[in-house]
């Protein structure tokens, strides 16, 4: 009987939003605009849930679904257009991420269909806008993880229901061998290993992150959902089965231990320089050594990472621009993707490597533009841990996690809460531009408007790092 556990799951939903809604530190209801538009890319689109016409099997999916996503494009184009932003200054920070996706708009001139290309470039472009809306509250990285804790409180519930009570939604077969696969509210079990990986990165960051004094929105009742998230992930990723997420999960809750340090805390220029040459060796002794293969026979894994060496292989051979390529999210389609299709023996998408679907599409500038977007992200880091070191680590996590999943999936591009990460630890807002007053001390400190007076306050360091990235 599956009515009664449907009631408990979503009793449990309830309660969990409850909480959320009653936290002191909840931001604004702007966030609901995003988080919408990452549930839907994450899970499945509205159709799908909704049970209007087939499920997507292609990028751009139902009119319905289109019509969705451009309503929440539109939703946040005008939360934007309401907040204080210096537009030019925003742009100048971000000027690689500016120029790579006008770049992609440009590859219109050369690709095989430029309609197509110009319909997924919109739809693109609302990762960029609905980061936006994040990064403008008024404490940015708090309502990140404000958005990664609905996310869970939603679909960490809703896959342990499918999986365990409707198996004919949370369960599919694998393409290759025919044995099930867990999926969750996902369509394959990589998604189900994305929604574990985001809510992992989220629960660790929460845990793990310094504090400056006692939390005391930390309550033990926040303590208790936080159990309840890590038991929920533990199980869901374990059904997923998803190798990828799970070493990037991994590797994120290093990275944010390691940032817990007395090095990281006293010196965070000292530890990113550590940490950068730390991975610099790794990646040579893999070269050299050939690491990442032996510890895949140690784990009894395949060492062709469930095919896509295959893949690789078989996509390496079609003749492409090797510097512009065949277009923005083009090389899937027309011919090529039914003789891709005849000689995998399957109908893909992608070719299970971020950076060579760059170079299939874009060619090497679009894997430059990658490399050089994902470089200045770091140096935004770098200097991001000196003025809030937990802000600064969880933008650090984004970015090294979404480098490394690109290994074996591809993800810098369309609806992918992947690519929403890497723009969420890369995208530099500017600073807000407050009226200054002097005080008879002679200090400037930032102006409070009252109805009948004039108020001067000095803000507390954290609410200094977190405020000087935001425009009211």
């Amino acid at each position: 009987m599956s009515m009664l556990p449907t009631v408990v799951c979503w009793l449990f939903i309830i309660y969990l939003f409850w909480t959320e809604l009653n936290r002191p530190d909840r931001p604004s209801g702007a966030l609901w605009v995003p988080l919408a538009w990452m549930f839907l890319a994450g899970s499945r689109y509205a159709s799908s849930w909704l049970h209007i016409g087939p499920v997507q099997a292609s990028p751009e999916g139902s009119p319905f679904d289109a019509a969705v996503f451009f309503a929440l494009l539109v939703a946040g184009i005008l939360v934007l257009a309401r907040r204080k932003i210096d537009w030019q200054r925003l742009l100048r920070n971000n000027v690689w991420i500016t120029l790579y996706f006008l770049y992609c708009l440009a590859s219109m001139a050369w690709a095989d269909d430029p309609f197509v290309l110009m319909k997924r470039w919109i739809k693109d472009l609302g990762n960029p806008v609905m980061a936006l809306v994040i990064l403008t509250e008024r404490c940015p990285y708090e309502a990140v993880g404000a958005v990664l804790r609905r996310l869970a409180f939603l679909m960490l519930p809703l896959s342990v229901l499918f999986i365990k009570y409707y198996p004919e939604l949370g369960r599919d077969y694998h393409v290759y061998s025919g044995a099930p696969m867990y999926t969750g509210v996902g369509h394959q079990k990589n998604d189900l290993g994305l929604m574990c990986l985001q809510a992992g990165i989220y629960v660790s960051w929460e845990v793990l992150r310094r504090r400056e004094k006692a939390d005391t929105a930390f309550t033990w009742q926040r303590k208790i959902v936080i159990a309840f998230l890590i038991g929920m992930i533990a199980w869901l990723e374990y059904m997923s089965n998803s190798q990828t997420s799970l070493t990037c999960m991994i590797v994120a809750a290093l990275l944010l231990l390691l940032g817990r340090t007395r090095l990281a805390a006293r010196s965070p220029g000292s530890f990113f320089g550590v940490l950068s040459g730390a991975v610099l060796a790794l990646w040579f002794l893999d070269e050299e050594l050939h690491l990442t293969e032996t510890a895949l026979s140690l784990l009894g894994r395949n060492p062709t990472l469930t095919t896509r060496t295959d893949i690789w292989k078989i996509v390496s051979e079609f003749e492409v621009n090797p510097i512009v390529g065949v277009g923005y999210m083009s090389f899937w389609s027309g011919e090529r993707l039914e003789e891709l299709s005849r000689r995998i023996g399957v109908r893909l998408n992608q070719a299970h490597n971020g950076y060579l679907e760059q170079y299939l599409n874009l060619g090497y500038i679009g894997v430059a533009f990658i490399a050089v977007i994902i470089l200045s992200g770091l140096l935004k880091v770098r200097r991001h841990l000196s003025i809030d070191p937990a802000a600064g680590m969880l933008r650090l996590t984004f970015i090294v996690t979404a480098a490394l999943y690109n290994y074996t999936e591809a993800s810098f591009y369309s609806l992918n809460n992947m690519w929403m990460l890497l723009l969420l630890g890369c995208l530099e807002v500017p600073r807000q531009r407050q009226p200054r007053a002097v005080d008879n001390s002679g200090s400037k400190q930032p102006v409070v408007q009252g109805k009948a007076s004039i108020r001067y306050r000095r803000w507390p360091p954290r609410v200094q790092a977190e405020r000087s990235h935001i425009p009211d």
